[in-house]
């Protein structure tokens, strides 16, 4: 990947760092599958009426049963049965490991072994920083959200499979499986009443996670990961993932005045010293990579690009 391009992943692992306290917050008295259903409206509202449909619509509603309505009703649900913000910005990196076997299964990408060092790296980081985490969680929100990293990882490779230039394109797309089912939930877990009392006294914060999640996790967020995915190998994009804790851990620190433990730091700091042994490339690599790459590292990544087109489909996936 390009140096451009390990930023935008970088960011956009940041951003979903943050995630996970917005959520938690966003779910204050207000039904987990309700506050699913309205941030994918405000994903689909209005874009899909603007921006076109970037494949077929088998690719579409894969991508959106497992990346969207999968993920994050899983996730949310967990959130909901007590499992605590910080925690599951760790448990949800189970996703790297997932990734990178599913890929090597069905599209026979092969990881490095620098990429596999990077990821052991990362991984032992993360094993220090659940270590030192005091918060504890029953097994069936841990259950949960392990199911919500399975379902992540398959919609990560049926992103890389789809090759779809347009990321923002797919994110939008793909959300249109999400809020007929998310309300169906919440009217059969919640009920009628409770949903109608949640919509009829929706506060700030339920408005601001909802916006925040929407805008800058799914739209932003997706749109780079999956146009990122269309033109690397899964290997080399989903260990940036593994900042996503580190970012969680610090967005509660600043929000909610949680400061990490030594342990934290620790594990942080190997964590991240993961992340740059799985993409720092020596410059003959990088330049080797650039050269194999189907499509050019200059090519455009971000939203709206009101095109259908797909890029030519490499050999590698199959």
């Amino acid at each position: 990947m390009s140096p451009r391009d390990n930023l935008r992943a970088a960011l956009v692992a940041i951003i979903w760092g943050a995630n996970f306290v917005v959520i938690d917050e966003g779910l204050r008295g207000f039904p987990p599958f309700l506050l699913l259903c309205a941030r994918f409206l405000v994903v689909l509202i209005p874009a899909i009426f603007v921006v076109p449909r970037p494949g077929p619509w088998r690719t579409i509603l894969e991508v959106g049963l497992f990346l969207s309505l999968g993920q994050f009703g899983l996730l949310y649900l967990s959130l909901h049965l007590g499992m605590p913000a910080g925690l599951a910005s760790l448990l949800v990196q189970v996703q790297v490991i997932f990734s990178i076997a599913i890929s090597r299964l069905f599209l026979h990408e092969r990881p490095t072994r620098r990429q596999l060092l990077g990821v052991g790296i990362g991984l032992a980081g993360l094993a220090v920083l659940i270590g030192g985490r005091s918060s504890t969680a029953g097994l069936l929100p841990v259950a949960v959200i392990v199911a919500a990293c399975l379902s992540w990882s398959v919609g990560n490779v049926l992103s890389r499979r789809a090759q779809i230039t347009s990321g923002f394109g797919l994110t939008v797309w793909s959300g249109i499986v999400v809020p007929v089912p998310a309300l169906g939930l919440a009217l059969l877990v919640n009920g009628p009443h409770a949903v109608g009392h949640a919509v009829a006294h929706i506060g700030w914060l339920t408005v601001a996670s909802t916006l925040y999640t929407a805008v800058g996790c799914s739209l932003f967020g997706y749109g780079v990961w999956n146009s990122l995915l269309a033109r690397y190998p899964v290997g080399s994009v989903v260990p940036f993932a593994l900042i996503v804790p580190a970012a969680g851990i610090a967005t509660a620190w600043i929000a909610l005045g949680q400061a990490p433990s030594v342990t934290e730091v620790i594990g942080g700091a190997i964590l991240l010293a993961g992340i740059g042994t799985t993409t720092l490339q020596r410059g003959d690599a990088r330049r080797a990579a650039s050269t194999a790459d189907p499509c050019p590292a200059s090519a455009p990544l971000e939203p709206p690009r009101l095109d259908s087109r797909r890029s030519p489909s490499p050999a590698s996936p199959a």
